[in-house]
């Protein structure tokens, strides 16, 4: 993965309605490019902008592709597939008696108070969830052994309905995949060309309905996402360029492509990824720990915590009401971008989003047919934008098709074109800052103590009255804010996350000793649930920490050898964590454990100690004297890529003066003075209201707030009381 030549690094992040490409070279030097996402090939939209950043170099693509040494992709086409049910037709294999676990989702609804609601149709329709006779207990051993009658006839049937994906996911398959692996072999010679996707190796672990769930998810995407690497892959190769495509993860990390397409539903939160990664380094940079993440581009508003530095992570992720328990980061996203478009519903309520306008035809100002008034055809109504400067001036916003799409909105409620535009600034606001709220508040954070770091095309304009709603003080918009995702990848490293469900009490002989429970008692109950679902909610034997290190171990060798694979030789960290929970939790709580001495005296007791701490920083409370149970074990290992320069000092000179003025309607008309974000000088100071704008992003300062550029440019904000 390493080279010895020289040349730039290109990070590639494809949204809705953009693809944005930032180059690095080894100087420090960046260049951005942005081109138009192009839905149903995402690849075209990729080489376009190649072209662009080539022009912006004064190369041919040729050439910069053959002096790039890495390519970082962020791609939307696993998440496309998933919300628009475009993905693979699949078939589901599980033991005997489980084909309706995937259906029955625990019994639980993601809105569990709205009773009608219907749940989302499976993936898999009942007549291909077929039944296998076998059986694996609890503690690996066979119960029954795999039926090759029925899995021939089962088999046969997928054959029959033509598949292009099967998902395998048998009972206690975490414990012993070896039923999962002969099942492998014969749909690989049955079906030759089929997607297999085994639970075993997407994910190993404990809960059954997370891990079949998951493995289906894998399935369904994995032939769409396959076919659209190899496709970006041939047409690359195609251009000149020889070097590797690594695809970002939805853990913040990267993967080879042949890893990406085995484990596809790892990029369902590709791009977003992309935004937390630079959101992790924003913090380095600022010296601030603790960011709210705010990213606003065409189609949605993707939001986030970094805490003291590190971003919040979850194995709790639902996409279009499917579950994916790999782990990720913790990112909420709604349906509120610059292409969002405004309704009034048969009540006369204005709506925004969470329909989007997309690329094509885009918002009616962009002049390619599109008649649905969007939010970027009311700023650019408000005067919030300059027509003739969008994408740097190589596309001219139509103002009049703009005004004539929010006169729809209006008539349809009785007002001026300026009140509806106004309207459509204000819900989008709302909506966006209910949706930090979603990520703070309802966490038990408290949002004030964040920095509000806004980065997207369209963020500029609606961050400063999303932190006043929200009574933050500071934003942060960072010289790079448009491409931001895509430099964020420049930042991350190779990652592979190995997890091991390993059950086991961490507390001792304390909780037994405070309940009078002998160890007989607990490995009774334990065993009569052995061959029992997989609920992890039976009461541990105690943990041995000899046992333990070398899972640990043995997961880190794994790790190694993945890396190797993909001929990385440079430095390589592990980092192991566990999953824990108290006795009789239905949730665990991820624990890091770097700090335990292995070699000491009690590391079991300095796990269980690790395990409070955590617990009480996320819930206010710890439980000291109940069970501590540990039920997987986890292990990142991260192979640390040559970093990309950090963007270079701006060079000191006399504060930047504004050019032409341009009036804008904030509550009534004003002439606003526009500043060029690219000359304005460190330390400048720019009182509000005012326009700071670039060639691919456009900041509103409201009345009172005061902003003042960092040594790298970018812009810090002061945000005045609401």
């Amino acid at each position: 993965m390493t080279a010895s030549r020289t040349g730039y690094r290109i990070g590639v992040d494809v949204g809705g309605t953009f693809t944005d490409l930032v180059a690095v070279d080894d100087g420090g030097r960046i260049t951005v490019a942005k081109s138009a996402s192009t839905p149903r090939d995402q690849s075209i939209g990729v080489l376009d902008g190649l072209e662009l950043l080539a022009g912006s170099l004064g190369i041919d693509r040729a050439a910069l592709l053959a002096s790039t040494d890495r390519i970082v992709h962020g791609t939307t086409v696993a998440t496309n597939a998933l919300l628009e049910r475009k993905g693979a037709r699949l078939g589901l294999l599980t033991t005997k008696g489980h084909r309706d676990v995937l259906e029955m989702r625990e019994g639980l609804k993601d809105d569990r108070y709205a009773l009608r609601q219907p749940a989302p149709e499976p993936l898999v329709p009942r007549h291909l969830r077929l039944p296998v006779r076998e059986r694996i207990r609890a503690d690996g051993s066979t119960a029954t052994p795999l039926g090759q009658t029925s899995l021939r006839a089962a088999i046969r049937t997928l054959a029959a309905e033509e598949v292009e994906a099967v998902a395998v996911c048998y009972l206690h398959a975490y414990r012993s995949p070896e039923h999962e692996r002969l099942t492998a072999e014969a749909l690989a010679r049955a079906l030759p060309g089929a997607y297999v996707s085994l639970s075993s190796q997407v994910f190993p672990q404990i809960k059954e309905y997370e891990r079949v769930c998951t493995t289906v998810v894998n399935a369904y995407v994995g032939p769409v996402l396959e076919r659209y690497l190899h496709r970006l892959a041939e047409r690359l190769a195609e251009a000149g360029y020889s070097g590797p495509v690594l695809i970002m993860q939805s853990h913040g990390g990267l993967a080879t492509v042949a890893d990406a397409v085995r484990l596809a539903a790892g990029g369902v939160l590709s791009g977003p990824a992309g935004g937390v990664a630079a959101a992790r380094h924003a913090s380095r940079v600022l010296g601030h720990g603790n960011l709210i993440a705010f990213d606003m581009g065409g189609t949605s508003t993707d939001m986030s915590l970094i805490v003291e530095g590190e971003a919040a992570v979850s194995t709790d992720r639902r996409v279009a009401g499917h579950r994916i328990a790999l782990h990720s980061l913790d990112i909420a996203s709604i349906g509120a971008g610059g292409g969002s478009i405004a309704r009034v519903d048969a009540g006369g309520v204005l709506h925004v989003g969470p329909a989007s306008a997309g690329a094509d035809p885009g918002p009616a100002c962009y002049g390619r047919g599109g008649t649905s008034p969007a939010v970027t055809d009311a700023n650019l109504v408000l005067g919030f934008l300059d027509p003739a400067r969008f994408l740097g001036g190589r596309q001219r916003l139509d103002a009049e098709a703009a005004a004539g799409a929010v006169d729809t909105v209006a008539a349809r409620l009785g007002i001026g074109r300026m009140a509806a535009a106004e309207g459509i600034h204000r819900i989008v606001n709302t909506r966006m800052a209910e949706g930090i709220r979603l990520v703070s508040v309802r966490r038990g954070v408290d949002p004030r103590r964040f920095a509000l770091l806004s980065f997207g095309g369209a963020a500029g304009v609606h961050v400063t009255a999303v932190a006043r709603a929200l009574d933050l003080s500071s934003v942060v918009v960072p010289r790079l804010a448009p491409v931001f995702s895509a430099w964020g990848m420049l930042a991350s490293d190779l990652r592979y996350e190995i997890v091991r469900t390993h059950i086991g009490d961490a507390s001792g002989d304390r909780w037994r000793d405070r309940f009078a429970i002998s160890r007989s008692e607990i490995a009774g109950a334990s065993s009569q649930r052995a061959d029992g679902q997989e609920t992890g909610l039976s009461h541990a034997n105690a943990l041995d920490a000899g046992r333990l290190e070398a899972l640990y171990r043995e997961m880190e060798a794994q790790g190694r050898a993945r890396l190797a694979e993909a001929a990385f030789e440079g430095e390589i960290r592990c980092r192991r964590s566990a999953d824990m929970r108290y006795g009789e939790q239905i949730f665990e709580v991820e624990v890091p454990l770097d700090d335990v001495d292995w070699s000491g005296p009690d590391p079991i007791a300095a796990i269980a100690d690790a395990f409070h701490r955590r617990h009480e920083a996320l819930y206010t409370y710890a439980l000291r004297d109940q069970e501590a149970v540990l039920v997987n074990a986890r292990l990142a290992v991260v192979g640390r890529l040559p970093a990309a320069p950090a963007e270079p000092a701006l060079a000191q000179g006399p504060p930047a003066s504004p050019g032409a003025a341009r009036r804008a309607h904030l509550g009534g008309w004003r002439e606003l003075p526009v500043y060029e974000l690219d000359t304005l000088a460190p330390a400048q100071r720019i009182d509000g209201p005012a326009i700071v704008e670039s060639a691919t992003t456009t900041v509103l300062l409201r009345a009172g707030d005061t902003a003042r550029t960092t040594l790298q440019g970018w812009l810090d904000i002061d945000v005045a009381a609401a």
